[in-house]
């Protein structure tokens, strides 16, 4: 079973990194969508027929697919990014029903959704939604981990691009604002729900939550001790622009007027102000 959990996550990776959603791998080699998240959750056993038409399917060898890959530290970025590679979001792996449970607790909170409403969602037998997933709270601690998993690896990858302080500071903002408005409702999940979430999941979560705002916290006191903020109480400020960002679900549409990456760089330029930057 291990063997098999990592190969359904090295095609999970693999995946990933070639752009494709569970969809349309799952068109491209003929099988169900369920059936392809099975493969990737370790849930079924791969055929070496099977495995040679995926690894076709994303142009991989098939080595590729059965090394035992490790998976990345969530505050880690990516192996081998591009400078821009955290503002480019590609769709997250949700199988249909992590897709159709995003949809309903935006729509009706988690105490008001039902895995009757989620499997209609996604056009399931409730059989088959507990055939992948165990409860609607593990469909919620895995949402929530997933969007901070995304977060971190991508507020990370902002902070390694920035020089001075100051830099890495609005760079972390504008990711985790791109974060709030691009992934809006899982966002505005994740920020509504911990009171839903249990442990050990929401000690996980709250953890992930903290190592954020570490990350903008000691930018904030390094820019401040080498003069870039002037602002009194650096950590207080740091916590008052995350708690901003975190807001943004709340009023942004993606019909309105500014895009996600409008409003991120506008909300960098208001966080440095909060700081009370000075030019240098």
């Amino acid at each position: 079973m291990a063997e098999q959990n990592l190969t359904g996550a090295a095609v999970r990776r693999a995946r990933a990194q070639s752009g494709l959603t569970l969809r349309a791998l799952a068109a491209g080699i003929g099988v169900s969508v369920g059936t392809m998240s099975a493969i990737e959750n370790g849930k079924v056993a791969l055929t070496i027929d099977r495995l040679h038409e995926i690894a076709r399917y994303l142009d991989v060898p098939v080595s590729h697919l059965l090394r035992p890959h490790h998976d990345r530290m969530p505050t880690e970025a990516p192996a081998g990014p591009t400078d821009t590679s955290w503002r480019h979001f590609a769709d997250l792996d949700l199988d249909p029903a992590l897709e159709a449970a995003v949809q309903v607790f935006t729509d009706l909170g988690y105490h008001g959704a039902t895995m009757r409403l989620v499997a209609h969602a996604a056009d399931s037998s409730v059989a088959g939604i507990y055939h992948y997933h165990r409860s609607k709270q593990q469909l919620l601690a895995t949402l929530m981990t997933r969007t901070m998993d995304d977060m971190e690896w991508r507020v990370a990858a902002a902070d390694a691009e920035g020089g001075s302080p100051a830099e890495r500071f609005a760079l972390m903002v504008e990711a985790i604002a791109l974060c709030h408005t691009v992934r809006r409702d899982l966002a505005f999940i994740t920020a509504t729900e911990m009171r839903s979430l249990e442990d050990p999941d929401r000690s996980t979560i709250a953890e992930a939550r903290r190592r954020l705002q570490k990350r903008l916290d000691d930018a904030a006191v390094a820019a401040a001790a080498d003069g870039s903020f002037t602002t009194p109480d650096p950590r207080s400020t740091a916590r008052a622009v995350a708690t901003m960002c975190m807001a943004l679900p709340y009023w942004f549409s993606p019909t309105g007027p500014t895009t996600p990456a409008e409003v991120a760089r506008d909300y960098a330029g208001h966080a440095l102000s909060m700081m009370q930057v000075q030019a240098r």
